[in-house]
């Protein structure tokens, strides 16, 4: 008896902490509401499975408890109960299967009127590159990179000189315009992570993946790295900043292009643009792929 009341506090509990914890997702700031309605289908599936075969286990422990005089009944097998067994399994991997399967399928279909912005990790920090003027990004090839050129943004690529860099700072983004994110590592493996987005990719050296989401609210997101990536990988934090319309564009007018990064420093702090420099940050602003309206 002690054993059948240790599997139904189980589930029993299970059931509670479910509904009582205080550990839940945090608000969602992304388009991506279809992958939390996923995992919501998947605990209830799998909470009804797990609570079924924790409470039958009990009763059979109950029913089938040793009884002076009983007899075990010898049955090699029941066609009646195998097929109903298969019948409810089909139905419930099927059910948790084709609602991820419908996520993802819009997962990787990208809007057409969707801005590239690349991210790009290395042991352990973050950096961005944005479309400048002409809305493109230049390529870029791990074999570019140089202490000149950490993102390896390839020089004779014109589309690439009028390109935005971030390099270990905030990203900031707009509200409401639908992001295609670039993803490439430039050592080894990462995972770009804010969990507010949902949304998240492995980062594999070599190649370049990507996800696409739309940010549905202002305010500053961390970004973790979700990849085990070396001793420092506890400390890969990155910001992200989903700004109004005038307060990305105001952030992005003193943004420096790959182009003015590349030149030989003049004079002045080399942390801070020169007039030349700004003055080209705000043409890139008002010129933004990100801001202008979907087509």
């Amino acid at each position: 008896m002690a054993v059948v009341l240790v599997l139904v506090l189980i589930v029993v509990g299970s059931v509670l902490f479910h509904f009582l914890s205080p550990w839940w997702w945090t608000p969602i700031a992304s388009n991506w509401d279809y992958i939390d309605h996923t995992i919501i289908i998947s605990f209830w599936i799998t909470g009804i499975v797990f609570a079924a075969v924790v409470l039958f286990m009990a009763y059979c422990v109950f029913r089938f408890r040793h009884r002076e005089g009983n007899r075990a009944a010898y049955e090699p097998e029941n066609k009646r109960l195998e097929s109903w067994l298969m019948i409810v399994t089909a139905a419930g991997v099927t059910a948790l299967l084709v609602p991820g399967l419908f996520v993802w399928s819009r997962f990787v279909t990208v809007p057409s009127d969707a801005t590239e912005v690349e991210v790009v990790a290395q042991q352990w920090q973050w950096s961005f590159r944005l479309p400048g003027k002409d809305g493109k990004l230049g390529t870029s090839d791990t074999r570019d990179v140089t202490a000149d050129n950490p993102l390896g943004v390839a020089p004779k690529d014109p589309n690439g000189q009028d390109d935005v860099l971030v390099e270990a700072a905030d990203l900031h983004l707009p509200i409401g315009k639908p992001i295609k994110v670039l993803l490439r590592s430039i050592d080894v493996l990462h995972d770009f992570y804010v969990p507010e987005f949902r949304a998240k990719m492995d980062m594999i050296p070599g190649s370049v993946t990507y996800f696409w989401f739309t940010p549905t609210r202002t305010g500053t997101f961390q970004v973790l790295c979700a990849e085990l990536c070396g001793q420092g990988h506890p400390l890969m934090h990155g910001v992200v900043v989903v700004d109004t319309e005038q307060d990305y564009l105001a952030w992005l007018g003193q943004q420096q292009t790959f182009a003015q990064l590349s030149a030989p420093q003049q004079s002045g702090s080399a942390n801070q643009p020169s007039g030349k420099a700004m003055a080209s940050g705000l043409d890139v602003a008002a010129n933004s792929k990100l801001l202008r309206p979907a087509q």
